[in-house]
């Protein structure tokens, strides 16, 4: 199964049809332009394209878009508190592109530590990827892939955000300021990245 995020609905992918509203089976291309079309222009939260071939259906999807790729990290102190960063708006998680050469976990680190500042860190472990659209000032559709993991964070030194990168605040969050302050002012595949690393509780269970 694929969940993707378009315009902050959800697309999912998945080889049987799941128990929501809208449900098209997948009979190609044409099928996935209908879904995209119904997201991004109708007031449809939510879409599941279905067929027994996923990874069909998943490259078929992929083709119809750039594909950027980037990793990140769900960083937590000393204090169980979660390593988040203010940006444009929008509470979000350290994260950037993947840089040639470089591995999903040097990239992970990396992009903490610039867009922090700190780096006495350690990954833990892989978590998940998630995926989101969007499409960018020349038209082009981009899909963004970016892959996540837990980290630890080992020293004691205030975070410092990147400004060159707009990023305007970089705090530690308790599970109280998570669900209070970052889940209302965040994007869903953030939101959707802190349940699957165990942070918060879905909704939805």
């Amino acid at each position: 199964m694929y969940k993707v995020f378009i315009n902050e609905k959800s697309l999912t992918l998945s080889r049987y049809p799941y128990e929501i509203e809208k449900k098209l089976r997948y009979e190609g291309f044409a099928t996935l332009e209908i879904a995209i079309d119904l997201l991004e222009n109708t007031s449809c939260p939510e879409i599941n394209v279905y067929g027994e071939d996923l990874e069909e259906i998943w490259e078929d999807f992929t083709h119809m878009f750039k594909v950027i790729e980037a990793a990140g990290g769900l960083v937590k102190n000393s204090r169980e508190e979660i390593l988040c960063i203010h940006r444009l708006g929008k509470w979000d998680l350290p994260k950037g592109k993947i840089e040639n050469g470089e591995s999903l976990e040097q990239a992970a680190l990396r992009e903490v530590q610039e867009e922090t500042g700190l780096e006495q860190l350690a990954i833990d472990s892989f978590i998940n990827s998630t995926f989101h659209t969007y499409t960018e000032r020349s038209g082009v559709r981009i899909l963004k892939t970016t892959y996540w993991f837990h980290m630890t964070y080992f020293g004691d030194k205030t975070p410092v955000p990147q400004l060159e990168e707009g990023i305007t605040k970089v705090e530690w969050k308790s599970h109280q300021d998570l669900v209070e302050q970052v889940v209302p002012s965040t994007f869903k595949n953030i939101e959707l990245i802190l349940i699957q690393g165990g942070i918060l509780e879905d909704p939805n269970l």
